[in-house]
C-alpha cells in the first residue's frame, strides 16, 4: 500500500467553529464524527517549501505562453498557425483542376486531357502559384523540422512537392526552348498539394483545438478589488496595483483576489475551483486563503501575502506550462514513418542518380532520382492518419468522448496504469447529505430533519451549510430551537418543542450508553461519510450522513480496469482515513492521500520518467499540472475549464465508464493507423528500389506510370480501411 501523508495545520483543525447571532463563539461542530473529515486537503502552505500565496499573475501579457503549444497533431504541429487549411484547400483545388486537365500523369496522356496553344505556359503559371501558396505550410513546416534536426511528415511532403516543381520547371524549359522531350510532374505536384491540404484540414476539423488553460487560470481572479487605506476608508483599485502587505476587503460571494491571511472576520470558503475538493473550509483570523477561491457567507479582511509569480495559481500555471512543453516532444507514429521514409528516399534517390549518371546520361539519372523522390511521398500517406482520426473522433463523440489531442489515441493503446483523482472523478464532487435514517418508528424522516435543522440553523459551518441546503431543496422548514449551546468534543444541544435535543458524533454515543446498528451505517462508513446522530431526551432517534457520494458506476469501472491488467491508483487531497475508506470500498489497492497539486504532478512525473505509460483522470485546477504531465490526460466534463483545457481527452458525460470505451477505441485506432501506414507507405519497400533501377540489368524497372497507379490504389485502400474502424460496446 502506497500512501503519502501531510499534516494538517492547527487552523484546519479549528475549522469546525460556529458563531451564533449574538457573536458568541461555539465550537459547535466538534459533535460531528470528523474522523473522515480532516481538512488537510486544503492546506497549501507547504508546497515544496514555497510560500503559496495565491495571486496568479492576472496580467498575462508578460508571461511566456510558448509552452502551451503542445497539442501537436502528428505533422500538423508546425503548420497549425500557418494559415487556414480549409481556405488553402479550396483555392488550391480550384487552381489544381486546370493543371490536372492539361497535364499528363507521369507521362501518360489521360482520356480527359486537353491542350491548346499556350496551355503549357498556363500550367506553369498555375503550378507556380500552387507551389508557393498551397505548398507554403509544408515548406515552412519542413524548415522548422530541419532546424530542429528532426525531419518528419512536413519534410517528406516538402521534398516531394519541391522535387516535382523544380524538375517540372526544368522539363518545361527543356521542352519549350531546347526541343527535348522530358516528362514533367505538374499533375503529381497539383494532386499531392491538394490531397495533403485535404488530409490536414480533415484532421484539424476532427480534433478540437485546445483552449488556453493558462488564460482560464488568470480569469479566476477579479479585475478590480477593494483595498483599505491607512485611514480605514475603502477604495476600488485594479488587481495589478495590489502589492504584498495591502489590506483587501472580500465580501460574501466574492472571489479571493490574491493569496492572503485573514486579519478580521471569518467565513466558509469554497476552494473547489482551485483544489478540486468539494467541502467548504471554515476560515478564521490567522488562516490563509487562496486566490481564486470563493468567499462564502461572511465579509473578511485579508493581508496580501503574495502577488504576481509568488502566488499559488502562478505556480500551477508554471507547472502546466512546463509539463505541456515536455509533453509536446512526444512523436506521432506517422512522423516516425515519414522520418524514416525521408532518409530512405533521400539516400536511394541520390544513389540512383549517381549510378545512372555513370550507366546512362544526365536526363535518365535525373528522371530516376525524381521518380524515387515522388514515389516516396505517396498521396495515401497524407490521408492514412487523418482519415482514421476523423473516423475515430466521430466514434468517440458518440461514446461521450471529446478528443482534443489526436496523439492521445496513439499513446493510449498500451496504458499500464490509470491515476484517478477521487473528488469529482470517482465521487460526485459535491459535499452534501448522502443519507438520512430514522431509528424510531414514531418519528418520520421529515420530523427528524426538522429537529436537526433546528440546531444547525444558526451554525456557520460546511456541515451545517450542507444540511440546511438539503432541507431547502426538500422544502422542509426546520423547527425552532432555543438555548442552543455547544457540548465540547460532543456536539450541539438545545430545546426544541420543550424537549432536550442533541446532535452528537459516534464517540459521544458511548457516553450516553447508546448503540447503533452497524449494518445501518456500514455503507456510509465505507464511503467515508461524516455521520451525526440525533438524540431526543437522550434517546437515539436517527442519523444524518454527509459526504461526497461515490458514483454508482465507479466500482464496476475499477473492476474492469483490474480485469484488463491496468492498475488503478487513487490520488486525493483528502485525508488518509477518508482516502482509505473510499479505496477499500472501490477495490483500489494503491492510493496517495493529502496531496497538493505539485504532489500529484510529482508522482506522475516520476512514473513517466520511469517509462510507464500512465493516464491521469481529474476535474479540478489542482489536477491541471498532472493532466498535462501524464501520457494521457483525461478530464471530467463537469470539471473546471482549466482541467478540461489541460487534458487530451474530455469525458463529456462525466462517466468514468467512458474511459473503457476510450481505451478500446485507442487500440482499434492504433491498429488501423498501422494498417494504413503500411498501405500508404509500405509499398515503398518494393517501389523505391524498382524506381531506382536496382533490377534494370534484368530488364525490370518501375515505370513512373505504374508508380502513379500504385499510389492511386493505395489511396483508395487507405480510405476504405479507415471507414471500417469501429469499437464494440458492452
Amino acid at each position: 500500500m502506497s500512501k503519502s501523508k501531510q499534516h494538517s495545520s492547527a487552523n484546519e483543525h479549528d475549522m469546525h467553529q460556529h458563531h451564533d447571532s449574538h457573536g458568541k463563539d461555539h465550537s459547535a461542530h466538534q459533535h460531528h464524527d470528523m474522523s473522515n473529515m480532516d481538512h488537510s486537503t486544503h492546506q497549501h502552505h507547504n508546497m515544496s517549501g514555497m510560500d503559496h500565496s495565491m495571486h496568479a499573475v492576472h496580467d498575462m501579457s508578460g508571461m511566456d505562453h510558448s509552452g502551451h503549444e503542445r497539442h501537436d497533431m502528428g505533422g500538423m504541429d508546425h503548420s497549425m498557425h500557418m494559415g487556414n487549411f480549409k481556405q488553402k484547400f479550396w483555392l488550391s483545388l480550384i487552381v489544381a483542376i486546370p493543371i490536372i486537365l492539361m497535364s499528363p500523369m507521369m507521362g501518360i496522356e489521360l482520356p480527359f486531357q486537353f491542350t491548346f496553344p499556350g496551355s503549357d505556359w498556363l500550367v506553369l503559371i498555375l503550378a507556380t502559384f500552387l507551389f508557393f501558396y498551397g505548398g507554403e505550410p509544408f515548406l515552412s513546416g519542413a524548415k522548422m523540422e530541419l532546424k530542429a534536426k528532426n525531419p518528419a511528415m512536413m519534410t517528406l511532403i516538402a521534398m516531394g512537392i519541391s522535387v516535382a516543381y523544380v524538375y517540372s520547371l526544368y522539363s518545361f524549359i527543356a521542352n519549350t526552348f531546347l526541343g527535348d522531350h522530358v516528362m514533367n510532374f505538374f499533375w503529381e505536384l497539383a494532386t499531392l498539394i491538394v490531397i495533403m491540404l485535404l488530409g490536414h484540414w480533415i484532421e484539424m476539423n476532427a480534433v478540437m483545438n485546445a483552449s488556453d488553460a493558462l488564460q482560464k487560470l488568470a480569469e479566476l481572479l477579479p479585475d478590480e478589488v477593494t483595498r483599505k487605506r491607512s485611514d480605514g476608508s475603502e477604495e476600488k483599485v485594479s488587481l495589478q496595483d495590489v502589492h504584498e502587505g495591502d489590506h483587501l476587503v472580500v465580501r460574501a460571494g466574492d472571489k479571493m483576489p490574491t493569496d492572503g491571511q485573514i486579519e478580521k472576520g471569518s467565513s466558509t470558503v469554497d476552494e473547489s475551483a482551485v483544489t478540486g475538493e468539494s467541502r467548504g473550509v471554515m476560515k478564521k483570523v490567522g488562516d490563509r486563503v487562496i486566490g481564486g477561491s470563493v468567499n462564502g457567507n461572511g465579509t473578511i479582511e485579508i493581508v496580501v501575502t503574495g502577488t504576481g509569480e509568488s502566488g499559488y495559481l502562478a505556480k500551477v500555471m508554471d507547472m502546466v506550462r512546463r509539463a505541456q512543453a515536455e509533453k509536446s516532444k512526444l512523436e506521432a507514429l506517422s512522423d516516425k514513418v515519414a522520418k524514416w521514409l525521408f532518409y530512405i528516399a533521400l539516400i536511394s534517390g541520390i544513389a540512383a542518380f549517381i549510378v545512372w549518371l555513370f550507366l546512362s546520361d544526365l536526363p535518365d539519372a535525373l528522371e530516376r532520382m525524381v521518380t524515387v523522390f515522388i514515389i516516396a511521398c505517396p498521396h495515401a500517406l497524407g490521408l492514412a492518419i487523418p482519415l482514421v482520426v476523423a473516423r475515430s473522433t466521430s466514434i468517440a463523440a458518440k461514446n461521450g468522448l471529446l478528443l482534443k489531442n489526436r496523439n492521445a489515441l496513439e499513446n493510449a493503446h498500451d496504458l499500464d496504469m490509470i491515476l484517478l483523482d477521487k473528488t469529482g472523478t470517482l465521487t460526485q464532487g459535491t459535499f452534501s447529505v448522502t443519507g438520512v435514517e430514522a431509528f424510531d418508528s414514531n418519528v418520520n424522516e421529515e420530523e427528524l430533519l426538522g429537529y436537526i435543522g433546528a440546531l444547525e440553523a444558526s451554525a456557520n459551518h460546511p456541515i451545517a451549510d450542507g444540511i440546511m441546503k438539503y432541507l431547502k431543496e426538500r422544502s422542509i422548514t426546520p423547527k425552532k430551537a432555543t438555548d442552543v449551546e455547544n457540548i465540547s468534543g460532543v456536539g450541539l444541544e438545545g430545546k426544541v418543542d420543550g424537549k432536550e435535543v442533541k446532535i452528537v458524533n459516534a464517540k459521544a454515543l458511548k457516553k450516553f450508553n447508546l448503540t447503533v446498528d452497524e449494518e445501518a451505517i456500514k455503507d456510509y462508513q465505507n464511503q467515508g461519510n461524516t455521520i451525526s446522530y440525533l438524540l431526543i431526551e437522550n434517546k437515539l432517534i436517527g442519523m444524518i450522513a454527509l459526504g461526497d457520494k461515490i458514483k454508482p458506476e465507479a466500482k464496476a469501472f475499477i473492476a474492469a480496469l483490474n480485469e484488463r491488467g491496468i492498475e488503478p491508483v487513487m490520488l486525493t487531497g483528502d485525508n488518509e482515513e477518508a482516502a482509505a475508506s473510499v479505496a477499500k470500498y472501490l477495490g483500489i489497492n494503491q492510493y496517495h492521500a493529502a496531496l497538493l497539486p505539485d504532489g500529484k504532478e510529482e508522482i506522475i512525473s516520476k512514473l513517466v520518467n520511469e517509462g510507464r505509460r500512465v493516464a491521469m483522470v481529474g476535474d479540478g485546477i489542482n489536477d491541471a499540472p498532472s493532466l498535462a504531465r501524464a501520457t494521457i490526460g483525461i478530464a471530467i466534463g463537469a470539471g473546471t475549464d482549466v482541467a478540461i483545457d489541460s487534458a487530451d481527452v474530455v469525458l463529456t458525460n462525466s462517466n468514468p465508464q467512458d474511459i473503457l470505451h476510450f481505451i478500446d477505441l485507442a487500440k482499434q485506432t492504433r491498429k488501423k493507423m498501422i494498417q494504413n501506414l503500411w498501405w500508404g507507405a509500405g509499398y515503398n519497400i518494393v517501389a523505391i528500389p524498382l524506381a531506382a533501377g536496382v533490377l534494370a540489368h534484368w530488364g525490370i524497372i518501375l515505370d513512373p506510370a505504374v508508380g502513379a497507379i500504385l499510389m492511386s490504389l493505395s489511396t483508395v485502400i487507405v480510405a476504405l480501411n479507415a471507414m471500417t474502424l469501429k469499437i464494440k460496446k458492452d
